[in-house]
C-alpha cells in the first residue's frame, strides 16, 4: 500500500477493474476503547453470508462522507462521527463492475438501540478486538484495513 502526500490516503488495489461504470461506495471502521483495548464493529450480511465492515453504495448526489455515515447508521444503528479517512479499496464486484470503496475511522456519538441490527441487510453486529476481527472478516481487503489501524492515530474513546 503506497501512501500519498499529506492530507491524502492510500489506495489498496485488490483486483483489476471490470467492465461498466465505477460503483462508488463508502463505509466505516467503527472503533471504541473498552478495558484498555480497541474494539471495532463487524457485521454479518445474510444475503452474502459474509462478515464485513459496514458499507454501501452512494445515493445520487451524495458525498462519500455522508454515505459512510448513513450506511453505518443503517447497518448498525450507530450514529458516528468521522475521525480520519483510511485507505480506499478498489476491486471488481460480484457483477464484474469496478468498485471503489472509501473508508473512514469512526467513533460512536449516539447509539439508536431501536434501529440496531438485525435488519434487512445485516443480521448480526459484533464488537471485536482487532485480532478477532481479522479472524472473522471474510475479505482480505477488510483484514488489510483493520491491520492498518495500528499505523495511524487513534481517537475513538
Amino acid at each position: 500500500m503506497a501512501s500519498r502526500e499529506s492530507g491524502q490516503v492510500a489506495l489498496l488495489v485488490v483486483a483489476g477493474s471490470g467492465p461498466g461504470p465505477l460503483v462508488r461506495a463508502a463505509g466505516g471502521v467503527v472503533a471504541r476503547q473498552r478495558d484498555g483495548r480497541r474494539e471495532i464493529v463487524v457485521v454479518h450480511r445474510p444475503r452474502y453470508d459474509d462478515w464485513s465492515m459496514p458499507k454501501g453504495k452512494l445515493d445520487t448526489d451524495e458525498s462519500f462522507e455522508d454515505a459512510a455515515r448513513r450506511e453505518v447508521l443503517e447497518e448498525t444503528g450507530l450514529r458516528c462521527a468521522l475521525v480520519r479517512e483510511l485507505a480506499s479499496v478498489r476491486y471488481t464486484d460480484r457483477r464484474e463492475r469496478p468498485k471503489l470503496v472509501r473508508y473512514w475511522m469512526m467513533r460512536v456519538v449516539e447509539a439508536e438501540q431501536d434501529d440496531a441490527v438485525p435488519n434487512d441487510e445485516v443480521d448480526e453486529l459484533r464488537w471485536c478486538s482487532v485480532a478477532e476481527a481479522e479472524r472473522l472478516l471474510s475479505y482480505a481487503h477488510d483484514r488489510d484495513l483493520v491491520r492498518a489501524l495500528d499505523s495511524g492515530p487513534s481517537d475513538p474513546r
